[in-house]
């Protein structure tokens, strides 16, 4: 299988305790939230840029590494698969707001890493509930429907590219 280079754009670096926003209109970073005390993103967490995704934004990615880049960082990484998610609004309205999972070309620790299920199940766990009590937080539902290998990830993708 030929191996396939998305860039991501990082938003929200590893360890932070704020979830910040790429404004495309104002093309810079906005503040969108402060998590709660103790809760900080347990990695990269960005965007794919020129894609959208069902909840009408950029679709998410995240991108695990060894240390924790910035904002704006571009990546370019392996995708490896996904969690396909559904979210439910605190108006009730429900939609995929999936989870892709990206490995940088550069990484070391990860370099071996090429499908979602050889990361270490701890790890998807915690990611998993990160999510489920970062959304609660918000007054939101989220759910894990599906774990997606990496053909499955690269095609959800490809099908949320703006032309």
């Amino acid at each position: 299988m030929e191996t396939k280079t998305t860039t991501a754009m990082i938003e929200s670096p590893k360890g932070f305790g704020q979830k910040f926003d790429y404004d495309e209109k104002e093309n810079r970073f906005r503040l969108n939230k402060i998590l709660p005390a103790g809760l900080v993103f347990p990695f990269d967490f960005g965007m794919i840029p020129h894609t959208r995704g069902e909840d009408g934004d950029p679709l998410d990615i995240i991108v695990l590494d060894e240390h924790g880049t910035f904002p704006g960082c571009l990546v370019d990484c392996r995708i490896i698969g996904a969690f396909q998610c559904e979210q439910t609004e605190r108006d009730g309205r429900t939609m995929r707001n999936d989870r892709f999972f990206g490995v940088p070309e550069v990484s070391q620790l990860f370099s071996e890493i090429k499908e979602l299920e050889e990361v270490p199940g701890a790890i998807l766990n915690q990611l998993e509930h990160f999510f489920k009590n970062y959304n609660e937080q918000a007054g939101k539902q989220f759910k894990v429907i599906k774990r997606l290998n990496a053909t499955q990830a690269n095609q959800l993708i490809d099908d949320g590219k703006l032309t």
